[in-house]
């Protein structure tokens, strides 16, 4: 079970939480995030995960396409 801060909103921290592996490679480029998943892993409703979603979208980390799902966009390569 994840230890949520009582006084942030729970899709900034999922937020925070993807964000993060977004930038460590854990999800790379181009990969498949399940909102079934992550609401099982996170332990949250559709749409507090929504939430959270929204925010990378609109930071240009993610990118949905309709009736597929959400993807992590695709990042400059810093060794080039």
């Amino acid at each position: 079970m994840i230890d949520y801060e009582p006084d942030r909103f729970k899709w900034e921290q999922i937020a925070d939480m993807l964000r993060s592996r977004i930038a460590d490679g854990t999800y790379p480029s181009k990969h498949l995030l399940s909102e079934v998943q992550l609401m099982q892993e996170f332990e949250v409703a559709r749409g507090t995960l929504r939430k959270a979603m929204q925010r990378l979208r609109d930071e240009g980390l993610i990118y949905t396409v309709p009736n597929l799902g959400s993807f992590v966009s695709p990042q400059d390569d810093p060794t080039n």
